[in-house]
């Protein structure tokens, strides 16, 4: 067994004094801070009682241990790896030390190596080993960030430089390269190490023969690094040339406003030559009287008057003659380089070559790709706060960290590490709103409580730092948001939070619930699949398409029909592209509005409009005329759809639907005595209506019978959902009710061709255990009907066919 596993097991049995003898294990065994990439981590709690980073080293070296190479080769690899993670150790106090003393402790790499040049242990000075060992230290992990696109190719030109130099032959640096990046790469995981080990030795060939395996375009190391995003969806060509579009667009506006001033400038010109014009035919007229004159004194003289009248000629011609040639010639320049594809992104992120991005994938991976780009556009920006301009020097920047942006995006919930979904929303709006143009100017957004930060540290001046930065008002909204999680006070923290940062103010984005609920919708699957036989016309749109369970029937079982999913939010649109990539779907999804679909639609080219489980919703939520809860909402829902149906479309609505007559009353028994307090908490917070409840002797509660199927909707979904489910009134129409306002929303074009309604399945099952529901008197009924299916045809001179 290697020494340095033996000391590592040494000190974990106890049997090591209290401070171990080699300064590497000291260095990681006192480290104080928890120094680790969270990308590798299931929760972040688990970080207070470990130490990663030591876990870390012990399984490179249980892999070197079991490697079959030579006792040399082992030498060296162990003592790089006992060294490589010591940037990461150290006491609070030791770390400040080191700062002061020039150590780089923020790139790791290249600190270690620093903290072994002062600090290891061997006997030798100045050898070629020890040359050779802090080499390895100081290009530890490259050749794995340059898979990802974090590092370019010339980072590990040092290597390269010990086979120029004769300290190793090429085929002894790839002996050593090969077995350290599998103990390196195969102690994060032992499939990763799987996955890329012949692109490791590809690579390793290449450094130690000193040739370059070819320079990344921009588009090629954008896409390197959005490898995690693109195996969880993300279609990279498709939103590389949407972002490069639109730097285009930009560049084109410039081009024109640029020729604009030009012309503005060349009519300046003409006018400034008119009146010089007019001037010198002033002068003429005065030299031609003059000439007269010395014609009668001296026929010499005149002849000298004219040879000055050429020469103002020629300085009239030698002023005019090339006005504005220099910048036309530019300006034609720049728009063929604008038009270009893809140049105006090369250019924008050029200044990224050369430079190494640290934890990138791990702050970034939860964003776009266009804020993705623009956040690489502000990290490039020089002084781009007031606080950064102070730190700012004219030393290079070789690296750009995102370390800090990572530690403050995420946390736990509910025992697992979670991207913060509150800082990300913000983070979202404020680069969506962050147009392309006004990156490095003045007309950039500013909000109050979120800026960018980019930063240098004096112990790391070839360092920038980016990050986001909320105010103190902010960080204790947002953490007032995550201890209310699961609590009464949810909801209010989370409209606060909408309110602070001008989010939307509907309760739609679901936060953490939002994949839960998504997974919830894509189950309905059987339930939904009664609609697809009264489905007609070519194109097909779904409101509200959820986790995309409708698509997907439209597409498999209808293949002749185009599928279109519209939802107002981006979350939701961004979730569906990504399952479409990865599914392979022909279906479509646009970000809208329910309420304008002609704004994304033509008029008369819809065959069907779906709205399943989606009209209680906008009732619900949209504030229409200043309140919510209100039937102008759905009117207007139905309208939109209507407008853009051709005639013979359908309007299909699936939803919730109350019990006639309204007045009938029913009992409710609770089984277990605590979840009355559900109702007592239920009543409070429903704002759809009053909830009224009588309470009986025996403890049961007896309601209108409305009322109680609305407390039972949300009883149903359980604690987890209280939160969403409490803002939301299932049943807003009775059946009669639901078709005489459809009749005088639609008017006489729209007919009713099928009218249900029925008790979901699944209800009576889930509150079985929970309640009994009786009537007046006490004896068991079953539940009333909860959904109805409502099939409107537009009638007109020319029929879709089915």
């Amino acid at each position: 067994m290697l020494t340095s596993l033996k000391a590592i097991e040494a000190y974990r049995r106890g049997t090591e004094p209290p401070v171990p003898a080699y300064t590497w294990l000291r260095f990681l065994v006192s480290a104080e801070e928890r120094i680790v990439n969270l990308e590798r981590i299931r929760s972040i709690h688990e970080l207070v009682d470990a130490n990663p980073v030591l876990d870390y080293v012990e399984r490179t070296l249980r892999i070197l241990d079991g490697l079959k190479l030579s006792f040399w080769v082992k030498e060296i690899l162990g003592t790089v790896l006992v060294w490589s993670e010591t940037a990461k150790g150290g006491t609070v106090r030791q770390r400040m030390q080191w700062q002061a003393n020039g150590i780089n402790l923020f790139v790791h790499n290249i600190g270690s190596a620093q903290l072994f040049d002062r600090f290891n242990e061997m006997s030798e000075t100045g050898t070629d080993k020890l040359l050779v060992i802090r080499t390895l230290i100081e290009t530890h992990g490259l050749i794995g960030q340059y898979i990802r696109g974090e590092v370019p190719f010339e980072g590990n030109e040092p290597l390269t430089e010990i086979v120029r130099r004769g300290l190793l032959t090429p085929e002894e640096l790839q002996s050593l390269l090969i077995p350290l990046n599998h103990c390196i790469i195969g102690a994060v995981s032992p499939e990763l190490w799987s996955a890329v080990r012949s692109e490791v030795e590809e690579l390793t060939g290449h450094i130690s023969s000193g040739e370059q395996p070819g320079v990344w375009s921009v588009r090629e190391r954008l896409r390197k690094l959005r490898s995690g995003s693109i195996r969880q969806g993300e279609n990279f060509e498709a939103e590389y040339e949407k972002v490069a579009e639109a730097l285009e667009a930009i560049e084109r506006a410039r081009a024109d406003d640029a020729e604009a001033l030009e012309a503005i400038e060349r009519v300046r010109v003409d006018e400034a030559e008119a009146l010089e014009a007019t001037e010198l035919a002033r002068v003429d007229e005065a030299g031609a009287l003059e000439a007269i004159e010395r014609v009668r004194v001296d026929e010499a003289e005149e002849a000298k008057s004219q040879g000055g009248q050429g020469f103002v000629g020629e300085a009239l011609d030698g002023r005019t003659g090339q006005a504005g040639q220099p910048a036309r010639a530019k300006q034609a320049e720049h728009i063929g380089q604008a038009l270009y594809p893809g140049l105006a992104l090369e250019r924008a992120l050029q200044p990224l070559a050369g430079k190494t991005l640290w934890y990138v994938e791990s702050a970034l991976q939860e964003f776009s790709l266009e804020e993705v780009v623009k956040v690489f556009m502000l990290a490039l920006q020089t002084g781009a706060t007031a606080d950064s301009a102070l730190n700012m020097t004219d030393e290079p920047v070789h690296h750009i960290s995102f370390e800090r942006l990572m530690n403050a995006m995420y946390y736990d919930y509910k025992g697992v590490k979670k991207i913060n979904v509150y800082k990300k929303r913000i983070i979202e709006k404020f680069l969506r709103e962050l147009a392309f143009e006004h990156i490095g100017s003045s007309g950039a957004p500013v909000n109050p409580h979120l800026a960018y930060k980019v930063e240098r540290s004096p112990s790391a001046a070839d360092t920038v730092f980016f990050t986001f930065e909320f105010s103190a008002a902010a960080e204790k909204l947002i953490e007032f948001c995550m201890e209310a999680e699961k609590s009464p006070l949810y909801e209010k923290a989370v409209l606060l939070l909408f309110d602070l940062f001008e989010l939307r103010r509907d309760a739609y984005d679901r936060f953490h619930n939002e994949e839960e609920y998504l997974e919830t919708m894509n189950r309905t699957a059987d339930y939904k699949s009664v609609m697809l036989e009264f489905i007609t016309g070519e194109k097909v749109l779904d409101i509200g398409p959820g986790g995309g369970v409708m698509l997907d029937l439209i597409e498999q079982r209808l293949p002749d029909k185009q599928p279109v999913g519209i939802d107002i939010s981006t979350n939701v649109i961004e979730a569906l592209n990504r399952k479409k990539q990865l599914e392979g779907h022909r279906w479509e999804v646009l970000k809208g509005d329910a309420l304008n679909l002609r704004d994304y639609v033509h008029p008369g080219t819809v065959g069907t409009v779906i709205f399943s489980s989606i009209l209680h919703e906008l009732y619900s939520y949209i504030e229409w005329n200043g309140s919510r809860f209100n039937l102008d909402t759905v009117a207007a829902a139905l309208r939109s759809a209507f407008d853009v149906l051709a005639a013979g479309g359908r309007i299909i609505i699936r939803d919730g639907i109350m019990t006639e007559p309204v007045e009938m009353k029913r009992r409710i028994r609770f089984l277990a005595a605590e979840d009355k307090e559900w109702l007592l908490r239920y009543t409070g917070d429903f704002a759809g209506r009053q909830i009224q409840v009588e309470y009986a002797e025996n403890g049961d509660v007896v309601m209108p019978v409305n009322d109680a199927m609305e407390f039972l909707y949300t009883y149903t979904w359980g604690e987890e959902a209280y939160v969403h489910e409490v803002q939301e009134q299932f049943g807003y129409f009775t059946p009669s009710g639901y078709a005489d306002f459809i009749g005088k929303v639609l008017g006489p074009e729209a007919v009713i061709v099928e009218f249900r309604h029925f008790l979901q399945e699944g209800y009576t099952d889930a509150l079985a255990g929970k309640v009994v529901f009786m009537d007046e008197k006490g004896a068991p009924v079953p539940l009333p009907d909860s959904t109805c299916l409502i099939v409107i045809e537009k009638r007109g001179e020319t029929h879709l066919d089915n």
